[in-house]
């Protein structure tokens, strides 16, 4: 099965994507992990992506659409595979649509995780994490046995910029404004099936494989 999921940050769609790729055997494809393995090995793909990023550019969707048809050619992917952070456009909808179309493939499912900008909130202001260890903890849901402080190697926890509510507003802004055709195109064509994001980590995901496994 051929499965995409979309969601706005602070939706879990990071966690819930690796979580549902385990449970249904597909390998999980994240456009974030491509990038950072590309750049760290040094192809060819990755330097042309660095030469934007170190610009501050975005980088160009040919290039995402190359990197993207590199890795959904491996053999781990002859059965399927779970999309995690593309498409992020209706245009590289579409170049996956020609990229799988000419191998007689398509995409079976889109989950859409729907999540209240009230929740997202919550999760993102309340995330610390740490700086010298990058563990990850909750002031409320996970936090740590001592304030400001990283069960794991004791080091100093703290709120990233982009988790203040004022920037969290602008990505949900930024992310609802790309992504709005994008899901009015899966939708129209029948496979797009929105989950409930605001309910808990483990009834979203319980949702999401009962679509996964039809």
């Amino acid at each position: 099965m051929r499965v995409i999921l979309l969601g706005p940050p602070g939706a879990g769609k990071g966690t819930q994507a690796v979580s549902i790729a385990q449970e249904a055997g597909l390998p999980h494809i994240s456009t974030g992990d491509m990038f950072r393995a590309a750049l760290k090995q040094g192809t060819p793909l990755g330097l042309l992506a660095k030469s934007y990023m170190d610009k501050g550019e975005l980088v160009p969707d040919d290039v995402v659409v190359a990197m993207v048809r590199e890795r959904i050619m491996q053999p781990d992917c002859a059965n399927g595979f779970l999309l995690d952070g593309f498409p992020r456009t209706l245009a590289q909808a579409e170049k996956l649509d020609e990229m799988l179309g000419a191998a007689g493939l398509g995409i079976d499912l889109v989950l859409n995780m729907v999540c209240s900008a009230e929740t997202i909130v919550g999760r993102l202001t309340g995330r610390r994490v740490c700086r010298s260890c990058g563990a990850i903890f909750h002031v409320r849901n996970m936090p740590p046995k001592k304030e400001g402080v990283c069960d794991v190697c004791g080091g100093e926890l703290y709120q990233r910029d982009d988790d203040k509510e004022e920037t969290i507003m602008n990505r949900l802004e930024v992310y609802n404004r790309s992504t709005s055709g994008l899901i009015e195109y899966y939708r129209q064509r029948g496979l797009l099936k929105d989950v409930n994001a605001d309910a808990s980590r483990e009834e979203t995901q319980a949702a999401m494989l009962a679509l996964v496994r039809g």
